[in-house]
This record gives structure tokens, sequence and C-alpha cells, in this order.
């Protein structure tokens, strides 16, 4: 073993004199590489344009075939297709739906639809229904994922081939992916990740190309690929909502290019650094965010009528919508006027009736004994409730309408009592008020039925209308609004939803609209009252208001997906396949569907890390003490290239640690991904040591330094071979649970458990031996 004399010695005595920019820091082109002396034949024969051609048209046919194969199976709907089915359907019917991804893939499975002539009419109710039985030409819609997740495989090879590494070790890191049957799962179903990775890679090998090319600054290449980065950016964040993290994972690096840019040892001026920036700003940051907007733009182009997600949108957006029940409905309310309202998040009535709160709660609180008031699920002449002004008003005309901030009363119409709230507890919650009623008759009680109308973004004078207007009620003397949740009531309030005073006075879950108005002041209909026909023509609103309204409204609700899940798992499982998804289960032929990687390959990322990691802790500790264990070039290579790898996959795995809603193991595909790149890095390293180097670009007065060249050897193929021929050995072996067929007994179904932790269906029971 090699004693530390062996070892290079840095001279910690060096001059710091500037470094002229263009001077070739660690990577470059091909170009200039001499001919290799001593090289393997095998490596050479490989290294050719030809071979390389040939590897990768391999394994691209590959992928098609692991991906196509038995995509007609099962012809049910599986896992999320529920979703992402229906949202294809509404953009072929042009019905207005809400969802927490941006709209980029999924209009691209509209599109896939009407290419093989889906009618949209099929709605992808629940898992299970036969899309034969409906005549729903799913494989067209199936093979748009499964041609994107095809074509990723060739993509990691050419990102790998880019950044310097040999033939072998471009396929080594494809193949991770190309056998993995959680990548091969997710591309044969009508589900968004495979778009999400095929993009996502594509920004990666797009970003590589444009680095390479930075002694080549401002030229029509480097636009081109700077451009195109940002594009694939965009479409990777439109894809889905976790494509945010490219961004920012480009963002990162791109700061750190920026800061060695910035160093005036290489650039003394820096207008030279301005022009850099303003160039990456608007390459990476005003070119996506217009490819981003234009995917919203024909988002609302196309979805037009209304559909299932009006009712997530304001009532301003609600009425741009063809046939909304806002624009065939809406009517302005008048004092004296018997309507229903309804709470918006639950949808339950304001509800009340004879029976009165109990004397004591459960906890020993004393109520007031007041008649209850509840919000209540159905329609029921208990919700009904009348306006009554606290002001004088005209005999006729418009000034009889309710309008933004008036005092109003609301009488409930079967016990002939108004509402009231006071600063006694709520039965649930101590903290907020009990609401109740009292009778019309007695006023001395008058100031505590007074209650405010405050519409959402109303301004004075706005009128108020049914199913619009939303509003909060505030009640004037102690200005709490009125308030429900979804804990139920006991028994004595026949489990209904509580109502109480919210004492924050602009809680946003405290919004009410009136659903429909029963009858005027004199009991009559008032659908057609003074000639008033509701306007059917869809109003116009904003572009940039619309999109600024979704885009809050999905990062809200992407925050709220916090319900449990039975296949939801921790971020810290993911890399170590601890636990998968059941995609779907026919309980006749005892098949299955369940979304679980290749052991081989995630275990192998998994060392891979490890090794990185290790590596280059090793490489501080002892260039702290003046050694150089690793050459120049190749510590380049790790830190610079491997290293972006390592961002990208860090980057797409850590925030799940921070987020608190539902995860699940696809979310760990793109670390995945970018944990190949990271295992091919680490075998380069492993087997050579030396690199390709250089590998950019050279400008036209760069200043070459000597070329090197992998020299992997004969081990090379044998290990990719080997490594592949196992992988390839557990994606067959777990191939039933990937592609659903066949069906397995009890047994078969243990067998195939490789971890206790794999939750799968049809499992035997294991008896006890007897002896």
């Amino acid at each position: 073993m090699a004693g530390p004399s062996n070892l290079r010695r840095r001279q910690v005595n060096q001059s710091l004199e500037p470094t002229p920019d263009t001077v070739q820091d660690d990577e470059h082109a091909s170009e200039v590489y001499q001919d290799p002396k001593n090289r393997n034949p095998i490596e050479k024969c490989l290294e050719t344009p030809k071979a390389s051609i040939a590897i990768v048209s391999l394994l691209t046919a590959l992928s098609f075939a692991l991906r196509f194969y038995k995509i007609n199976a099962p012809d049910e709907v599986v896992f999320d297709e529920v979703h992402f089915g229906k949202f294809a359907s509404h953009y072929l019917r042009r019905e207005y739906y809400f969802d927490v991804h941006p709209p980029f893939a999924k209009m691209l499975f509209g599109l896939a639809g009407w290419f093989v002539g889906f009618d949209g009419n099929f709605q992808f109710e629940t898992i299970g229904d036969s899309y034969t039985a409906n005549h729903v030409p799913y494989v067209g819609l199936r093979a748009l994922p499964a041609i994107l997740g095809s074509l990723t495989i060739p993509v990691v090879y050419a990102i790998m081939k880019e950044s310097g590494y040999s033939t072998i070790i471009a396929a080594f890191s494809a193949a991770i992916v190309l056998f993995d049957n959680a990548h091969i799962t997710q591309s044969r179903l009508i589900l968004l990740d495979a778009a999400l990775i095929f993009f996502m890679s594509l920004t990666i090998y797009a970003y590589i190309r444009f680095r390479k090319l930075r002694y080549r600054e401002f030229s029509t290449d480097w636009w081109t690929w700077l451009i195109t980065t940002g594009v694939f950016m965009a479409c990777t964040w439109g894809s889905k909502v976790n494509g945010i993290l490219t961004v920012v994972t480009i963002g990162i690096a791109v700061l750190i290019d920026l800061w060695d840019i910035l160093d005036i040892r290489k650039n003394p001026s820096i207008d030279y650094f301005w022009r850099h920036f303003w160039a990456r700003a608007f390459g990476l940051i005003v070119v996506p965010f217009i490819v981003y907007l234009s995917f919203f733009y024909i988002h609302f182009f196309v979805l037009v009528y209304s559909g299932p997600g009006d009712t997530f949108m304001s009532p301003a957006f609600q009425e741009t919508l063809l046939g909304n029940e806002m624009l065939l409905s809406s009517q302005e309310i008048r004092f004296y006027d018997t309507v229903t309202f309804k709470h918006k998040e639950s949808k339950v009535f304001l509800h009340s009736h004879v029976e009165r709160y109990p004397l004591t709660y459960e906890d020993g609180r004393v109520s007031s004994q007041g008649q209850q008031v509840t919000g209540y699920a159905h329609n029921d002449t208990n919700n009904h409730w009348q306006i009554i002004p606290t002001k004088a008003l005209p005999e006729t005309g418009r000034g009889r309408i309710v309008r933004h901030n008036d005092i109003v009363q609301l009488l409930h119409v079967n016990t002939h009592s108004h509402l009231l709230t006071h600063d006694v507890a709520s039965p649930l919650m101590p903290t907020n008020q009990e609401f109740t009623t009292w009778p019309k008759d007695d006023h001395s009680r008058h100031n505590d039925t007074l209650f405010q109308v405050v519409l959402l973004e109303g301004h004075e004078g706005q009128a108020w209308k049914s199913k619009s207007g939303y509003f909060r009620l505030i009640h004037v003397p102690t200005r709490v609004s009125m308030w429900t949740h979804s804990k139920q009531l006991p028994d004595w309030a026949f489990n209904q939803l509580e109502i109480n005073g919210n004492k924050n006075p602009v809680e946003k879950t405290a919004t009410w609209f009136v659903d429909s108005i029963i009858a005027d002041e004199n009991g009559d209909d008032p659908t057609d009252r003074d000639g008033q026909v509701p306007n059917k023509e869809p109003k116009s609103m904003n572009f940039f208001k619309k999109f600024a309204e979704l885009q809050l409204l999905m990062l809200q609700h992407n925050a709220g997906l916090t319900a449990s899940h039975p296949y939801a798992s921790s971020p810290i499982n993911w890399p170590f396949l601890l636990s998968g998804i059941s995609f779907w289960t026919q309980n006749e032929t005892s098949k299955q569907i369940y979304l679980i990687g290749n052991l081989v390959g995630w275990w192998t990322c998994v060392v891979a890390l490890s090794i990185y990691v290790g590596v280059l802790g090793a490489d501080l500790l002892a260039r702290r003490r003046g050694l150089d264990p690793i050459p120049d070039p190749a510590r380049n290579r790790l830190w610079n290239n491997a290293g972006f790898f390592f961002i990208v996959w860090g980057v797409h795995y850590l925030p799940f640690f921070l987020m608190n809603r539902q995860l699940f193991i696809h979310h760990y595909l793109p670390s995945h991904l970018a944990s190949a790149l990271i295992a091919g890095a680490v075998l380069n390293f492993v087997l050579s040591e030396t690199i390709n180097y250089p590998i950019s670009i050279h400008g036209p007065s760069t200043r070459l330094r000597p070329s090197e060249y992998s020299n992997i050897g004969i081990k090379g193929p044998i290990i990719l071979v080997f490594f592949s021929f196992m992988m390839f050995l557990m994606f067959l072996f777990i191939a039933p649970l990937t592609y659903g067929t066949p069906g397995l007994d009890g047994d078969a179904v243990n067998s195939k458990r490789l971890l206790s932790t794999w939750t799968l269906h049809f499992a035997a029971k294991k008896t006890a031996e007897t002896v």
C-alpha cells in the first residue's frame, strides 16, 4: 500500500496572480483528443460513433419493448387514471375542472385522446371501471407516457455522454432506469410522472450542453441551449407541481455559475458579469415564465364550459364560463326576501330548529339553553331565513336591494326568531361564541341580532347576489364571523355541524353564499320580478387575474392534502424501497399492480451515493492537509459534473422531508434518475484513474491543457453485462406485479414479497409447522 510520500502535495505558497478567463480550467472539447495509447481495444471500439449509436439504439428499442409490452392490460381504470384520464375527458368536452397540478401534461393527454378518437364521454369514475365495455381507446392514451418514458432512456445516455463519460458508463446509468420496474409502471398508465421525468431529463441535458459552451459565450449555440434549457424547464414545471424543484435545481446551478463569473481574478469587469446575469435572467426566468403562462392561456382558452371545477373558483371567475349556474340563476337580493344560506367549504345550509342547547355540556360548561343553530346538509324548510332591514327603505326601486356592508337581521321563518350570537361559549369550541336565536317580538336584545353583510372583494354600493355573492356575516357588537367546521355535534343536535362565532372577522373559511331565493316579501316567486332576466353571456376576466387565482388555489389545495392514505410513506424509506403502492387488483384472477422499484438498481444507487459522499469528504480532508489524492481533472469532474447530479438528487428529494402532506414512493422517481447518473459517475471513478478530458467546447482564444482519456478497460464491459443481467433477472421476477399479469396464487405472492414491509394482496397466510 502506498504511503503518504507517494501522494502528491500541493504547493502551499502558490502565487495568487489573476487567471485569464480563457484558460481551460476543467473540461473541454472532443476535437482536442489525441489518439489514446495503450487503451483497451474493446473500449476504443465502443467509443466510436457507430458503436455508440448501436448501443443507444439497442437501449431505446428495449425501453420501448418493456414499456409497451401488454400495455392493453389491464383494460380497467388503474389508480390515478381516475383523475388524469378524467381531466383528458374534460379537455375534449371543454369543461372546466380544477387540479393541484399545472395543465401541460394533462393537455397532452387531451391531445392524445383527440388523436385516437376519444370523445371524452367516459368519465373514469372509479378504479376497476372497464375500458373495453365502454369502448374507450385507452391504449392510445397510455401510449403517450409510454413513449415519453421510453425516450427518457436515450436522454439519460446522452446526458452521460455529453458529460464526458464513456459509452459503457453511459449505458450503465441508462440501464438502471431502463430495467426499473417503478419507472416502467409509471410509464404504462395515464399518469403524469413519465412526462415530468422526461422533461426533467431534457432540462438536465440542455443545461449541460449550455455549460459546455461557456468558452463560446453569447454565440448562437450558447443562446440556443440557454433558451432550450428554459423551455424544457417550463415544460417540467408545467407537467406536475413538483416540477418546480427542477426550476430550483437550475437556479442553484446558475447561482454557482454566476458566483464563479463574479470572481475578479477571472473577470475584472463588472459589466461582463452583468451581461451574463441578464442573459441568464432572460433565458431561465423570462422565457420559462412566458412558456408556463402559455400553458394556462391554452388551458383557459379550451375550457370554456361550466364543469366540476367551478365551485373552487371565485364568482367572478365562474361567470366567465358558459352554462355556469351563476350566469343562469344569479339574482340581486332584496330586503324581505326569504333565502337559504350555504357554507362555501362544507356546503351545509344555515339551519335552526325548535330544539334547544342542553343546560350543561359533557365538560361541565353551561349553555344559554337557547334555540339550536346548526349546519345541515339537506334541503329543509328550517333552512329558510328572511332578510330584515335595519334602515328605512323606499316603497319600490333599487333602494330595496341589499348591498355590501349593509346591516341586517336574519329572521328564522319557521320559529319566528332572529339569529343571534353572544358572549357564551359554543358547544364544541370554548373560545368561539354560541349562535342561537331570539324571539322577534322581544326587542330587549335587538343589538345582538344585528349582522353586517361583507361581500368578498366587495366595493361600496355593490349589490348582493345569490350564487355569486360570497360573503362573511359579521356580528356588529362583537365582530365575530359566522363560521362552521367539520366536527359534528352530539346526538342532542342530531349530529349536525356546529355554527359558531369565529373571533377572526376575516377568516377565509367563514365564507357563505345565498343558494336560492325562496320567495320575495309577498311570498311570490322572485325569478322574473321587474322583468329581470339573468345574463347568460359569459363575462370577461383578465387573464392574469385568472392565472393568479388558480395558482393560489393550487398551492393551497396541494398543501391541504394531509389526509392519511394506506400506501403513503415517509421519504426516509424511499431510496431503500421499503414500501410501494397498490395500483390495482382483480379479485377473480388474483391479479395486481404494485408500484415498486428494481431492488438491484435502487440499492446500487444507495451504495453509489454513499461512496460519492465519502469520496468527497475524504478529498476535503486530504486537501486540508495539503495532499492531492485525486488528479485535478478527475476531481473537477466529481465536484462539477457529478456535483450537479447530486444537486439534482438532493433538491428533488430533501424538500419532501419538510412537507406535511400525503407522500408516496413515486415522488422519489426524479431523484432516482439523478442517483442513476451519480452511480455512473462513481463507477467511472472506481474503474479508471483518468477521465475523458477535456469535454467542453473550446473558444477561439482558449489556452488548451493536455488531454487524457478514461481507460476502464475490459472491466467496464464485464460489469455492465453482469449488472444488466442481474437487473433484468430482478425485473423479470417482479414483472407480474409491474404488468398486472399473470395472476399469482398466495404462495407466489409471498415469494414476490422480498421485503416484509411490502403490502401485497392475495398473499397466503403463513401457518405454524407442526412436528
